[in-house]
């Protein structure tokens, strides 16, 4: 368990645990969203190194005739290697968009459960009129906000 979590004043262990998980499925979604933009601008940097080799080499030299530009362009292995990276990389980004979107989900679930058990969670007078210092730690240090369900 994390150090700050530890130190919460106003919870129980039970709660603690459940914050620690919610931190934890945060660290895993933002660095899935992280290795999803590093994979859109991946595969934009080889689509544009596509198109522009594909445009000088092969498209103005090429121009008169659709069957001659097709047949250069398949025969370049340059030109079909940089087409074949641009197509991996966008279904790498695809998937990683879809493992983004499953732990954002995950981790959104979690925190809304947290803030809709938050009576439950903590039960106590003196816990539940000091819940908002937990609040506070968990939105300064992990940037966790459990004071509403919206985003």
């Amino acid at each position: 368990m994390d150090k700050q979590i530890r130190l919460l004043e106003h919870t129980d262990e039970a709660t603690k645990q459940m914050l620690e998980n919610v931190r934890k499925r945060k660290i895993k979604f933002d660095t899935a969203k992280k290795w999803h933009y590093l994979s859109i601008y991946t595969m934009l940097l080889f689509a544009f190194l596509f198109f522009s080799y594909f445009y000088y080499m092969i498209a103005k030299q090429y121009s008169y005739s659709f069957f001659a530009m097709f047949s250069a362009s398949v025969s370049d292995a340059l030109n079909v290697g940089l087409l074949a990276i641009t197509a991996i990389s966008y279904g790498a980004m695809n998937v990683l968009r879809q493992q983004k979107d499953k732990k954002e989900k995950e981790y959104q679930e979690l925190r809304c459960e947290i803030v809709n058990r938050s009576k439950d969670l903590w039960k106590k007078e003196d816990h539940w009129r000091n819940r908002h210092l937990d609040f506070e730690v968990m939105k300064k240090t992990y940037d966790i906000n459990l004071y509403h369900e919206k985003k």
